[in-house]
């Protein structure tokens, strides 16, 4: 019978345990550890997320219950304790860096659509239980932020940060590193005069919106024909420079766009593009959508809300090993060419981990069915028949 591997080990081959191991031996990931290496620990923590495993205990049983598995992962049993020793100890670089290195090869693999480079800039708040005394407060939640850089051409995420909850979102924006030439959406967390000029200065475009104090000078207004569709209507169209004192205006003017949404929301947009169609600049800032539905999809469909460990270390690790695995979902239905669903594709690859079949039949019967067991003679041996 042919070999096939299972669900979870194929899902895993998007992964280079070579590059990985090169990154765990430069960070000494593996320095107090006799057993438990680097590699079992990725492997655990992303089934962990795939199974949707919500305690050590209940880890513990799933992952040993498949010890005849374990070979072909290049992984073996674990024990709860030795698994939460590993989330507290062992340094998330490692974890952040496999996934830096799957997302820049997921660019490649994932289908692309559309022209242009679009940068899609964004956080989502991670709340944390009382039990966790070291988590920072915002003043609406207590716990850290995730900060995301999302392509929505290839629908996947470029790059994530795990900060504290307090951390402001455009100090994180402004350590990104910049691409001549992209699209930068994002919302008024972003504002930040000194990075717009970085901005335009590297041939970049910004689509955002202004904050309550911002006052723009109106210099020129545009012809508005009433544009209206994909949801919303242009109400005006000016370009104007920021009205401050000093030296903290801008040195490029700026964009006004007036929105009014179908449900009856006025909505205001701010971008240093001025010669854009200003429908084609509002369906850009409705793109942003799609990162608010990354992160919806992350917290209900993958455990980043329950957590294996009380310790920042151990938090950061789930929550990376969660991106890795939305990466390594999003490949494998790429590469089987599948029509399903994104919810649908995880929900049974949730169920048939270690069932040994192509992918592409992750949805299909077994090809022989039991009922009807096939020949067990080959072509050219002699079969006896008696009356």
């Amino acid at each position: 019978m042919r070999y096939c591997d299972s669900i979870f080990g194929l899902l895993l081959k998007s992964l280079s345990r070579r590059n990985f191991e090169k990154h765990a031996l430069r960070h000494k990931a593996d320095r107090y550890a006799k057993s438990f290496r680097a590699w079992d620990h990725l492997v655990v923590m992303i089934f962990a997320q795939l199974s949707g495993a919500t305690g050590l205990r209940g880890l513990e049983a799933d992952w040993n219950a498949h010890a005849h598995q374990h070979y072909h992962l290049g992984s073996g049993p674990v024990a709860r304790a030795t698994l939460s020793d590993a989330n507290a100890r062992r340094s998330c670089t490692v974890f952040a860096e496999a996934f830096a290195w799957l997302s820049a090869r997921a660019s490649g693999w994932l289908k692309r659509e559309g022209d242009g480079m679009v940068r899609l800039l964004d956080s989502s708040p991670i709340p944390l239980s009382r039990l966790c005394e070291w988590a920072c407060s915002n003043g609406r939640i207590r716990g850290m932020k995730l900060h995301v850089v999302y392509n929505p051409h290839t629908d996947h995420p470029l790059r994530a940060e795990i900060t504290p909850a307090n951390r402001n979102d455009v100090d994180v924006g402004k350590a990104i590193p910049i691409e001549p030439g992209a699209t930068y959406v994002f919302d008024k967390g972003y504002c930040d005069y000194g990075w717009w000029t970085r901005l335009d200065k590297a041939g970049c475009r910004f689509v955002t919106r202004p904050k309550a104090n911002m006052r723009l000078k109106t210099v020129r207004p545009l012809d508005c024909p009433g544009q209206t569709g994909d949801g919303f209507s242009i109400l005006a169209d000016e370009i104007g420079h920021l009205a401050t004192k000093g030296t903290a205006g801008l040195a490029f003017p700026l964009r006004r766009l007036t929105l009014k949404t179908d449900d009856g929301r006025s909505l205001t947009l701010i971008t240093n593009d001025l010669d854009a169609p200003a429908h084609d600049i509002a369906c850009l800032y409705k793109r942003r959508w799609q990162i608010e539905l990354l992160f919806r999809w992350l917290k209900q469909h993958l455990k980043i809300r329950a957590f294996l460990g009380r310790s920042a270390n151990a938090i950061r690790i789930q929550i990376l090993a969660a991106m890795i695995a939305f990466l390594l979902l999003r490949i494998a239905a790429r590469e089987s060419r599948s029509g399903l669903t994104p919810v649908r594709f995880a929900g049974l690859v949730r169920r048939c981990l270690f069932t040994r079949k192509p992918l592409a039949r992750l949805d299909k019967p077994p090809e022989i069915h039991p009922s009807k067991p096939g020949s067990k003679t080959t072509p050219g041996q002699l079969e006896l028949a008696y009356a």
